[in-house]
């Protein structure tokens, strides 16, 4: 690995990885912004900005951005972390510049047109009931609830029906401005790429982003707890979590080796006492952290009516 980082002027962090030999490249822009910088009438508007960055901007249709990624084959997305915002595309050598123009468009220029925003909303409502409705996705909801009570980092990422209902285009406007701002912000790109070529593309099409920095989210209090939902269908699904290290820790990747010996893939401790008290369980991988904040989870479904197991890992 060959990384090599810039900053242009307005404070965009520039970081490539040029890999000789390959004729695509991924590209994206992650914002040091997630569901943990809301306040509670804003909860669910990090996702909801995520999801509305794709429906027009001020030289685009939300069409237009489809049909111009797809016409050279590429594939443009997103995702909402409690930390993050990721804006990300993979494209072919030659479509690199486009790529990155794309991203760009939809960072400094989205339209956030009302009209757009009702028939999201309803998208987003739908995810909502959908998430409700699959037991090991919900439950680090759960979990992150009990854990983190009466904070950012224990609200939903997806918000709730009330907050998704009362946003508007002038929210969404006032909260990217404050959290979208350069210094903010990195972007990234792999494969294909020559970086003074990126750097010269990222001054030109990112000049807009505003300088001067976000305002840093609040201290996260580690609380626990123990909360049990009781549905009717066949299988538990646990998780837990326990105060951990920071990925700013330079113990950081000697706790993720922990967490794969622990409970990464099928030779794993964890996995290896599920099979060897006949099938009991099966556990999903743990995550050492998330970003900033210092705690572990992972989670295991179990077959309802069988008893459970101890597991002296």
């Amino acid at each position: 690995m060959d990384l090599e980082i810039s900053n242009i002027s307005n404070g965009l962090t520039i970081v490539t990885d040029p890999m000789a030999g390959l004729e695509s490249a991924t590209l994206g822009v992650w914002v040091g912004t997630g569901s943990r910088d809301e306040t509670i009438a804003q909860m669910g508007l990090s996702h909801m900005l995520e999801h509305m960055a794709f429906k027009g901007t001020a030289t685009r249709s939300a069409r237009q951005i489809a049909e111009e990624i797809e016409a050279v084959g590429g594939y443009l997305n997103a995702y909402t972390s409690r930390e993050q915002t990721a804006f990300h595309a993979r494209i072919l050598k030659p479509d690199v510049a486009l790529g990155l123009e794309l991203i760009a468009d939809i960072l400094t220029q989205p339209s956030y047109d009302a009209a757009e925003l009702d028939r999201e909303r309803q998208v987003v409502l739908q995810e909502l009931g959908q998430a409700r409705d699959t037991p090991d996705d919900i439950v680090f909801d759960h979990l992150q609830d009990v854990i983190y009570p009466g904070q950012p980092l224990g609200w939903p990422i997806l918000g709730d029906e009330a907050t998704v209902s009362a946003f508007t285009p002038a929210d969404l406007r006032a909260y990217s401005g404050a959290r979208y701002r350069a210094p903010n912000m990195t972007l990234v790109s792999s494969g294909a790429v020559r970086h003074a070529d990126i750097v010269a593309l990222a001054a030109e099409k990112f000049a807009a982003l505003p300088s001067g920095s976000a305002a840093p989210a609040a201290p996260a209090r580690y609380v626990g707890g123990d909360v049990r939902m009781v549905e009717d269908l066949e299988q538990a699904h646990i998780a837990y979590a326990f105060p951990g290290i920071s990925s700013r820790d330079p113990d950081f990747y000697v706790g993720q080796i922990y967490a794969m010996i622990l409970g990464g893939g099928m030779s794993s401790r964890l996995s290896r006492k599920c099979a060897k008290n006949a099938g009991c369980a099966i556990p999903s991988m743990p995550s050492p952290t998330i970003s900033r904040m210092a705690a572990s989870a992972a989670s295991m479904s179990a077959p309802r009516k069988r008893t459970p197991a101890k597991f002296p890992l």
